[in-house]
């Protein structure tokens, strides 16, 4: 009887498996039309896609290169408050990528190995995502759980 029951179990989760789509977007953009673009309205549509075809899609996006600027607390404190325009958009950007971790259940993941070069230590980054030693291993890592790698870089 336990077998039958342990069968049955992974079946289900076998099943709920195939309804659940993955990726990892590799973000390493500094130009904030793109990332507007792949990131804050390309998740939000392709999740509805998702929805729409009663299927879940979990996303992961792997933070290095220049885009390490839009994940700081205090742009005004960060090097990258030269850039006018960002700092501009700043608090309404700041909202929209919030929203993404909070409404669609993206899980951010930073690269360590370069935050000292961005001059960022984990107490300037936003708090929901999460530091993970380099952006290679985090995108090893998310390919072998069977996400899509999507780049998104400039």
């Amino acid at each position: 009887m336990k077998k039958i029951v342990l069968l049955l179990a992974l079946l289900g989760l076998l099943q709920a498996d195939e309804e659940t789509a993955r990726v990892v977007y590799d973000l390493t953009t500094s130009n904030m039309a793109k990332f507007e673009k792949n990131i804050l309205k390309g998740i939000a549509v392709n999740k509805a896609h998702y929805e729409g075809n009663l299927k879940e899609l979990e996303v992961a996006v792997v933070i290095h290169g220049g885009a390490y600027r839009f994940f700081v607390k205090d742009i005004q404190k960060s090097m990258f408050n030269t850039n006018l325009k960002l700092v501009e958009a700043y608090p309404e950007l700041q909202k929209r990528i919030a929203s993404m971790a909070d409404t669609y259940d993206v899980e951010f993941l930073m690269c360590k190995a370069s935050m000292p070069k961005n001059h960022l230590e984990a107490k300037d980054v936003v708090k929901f995502v999460k530091i993970i030693p380099n952006s290679t291993i985090g995108l090893i890592d998310k390919q072998n759980e069977g996400f899509a790698y999507i780049p998104v870089k400039d």
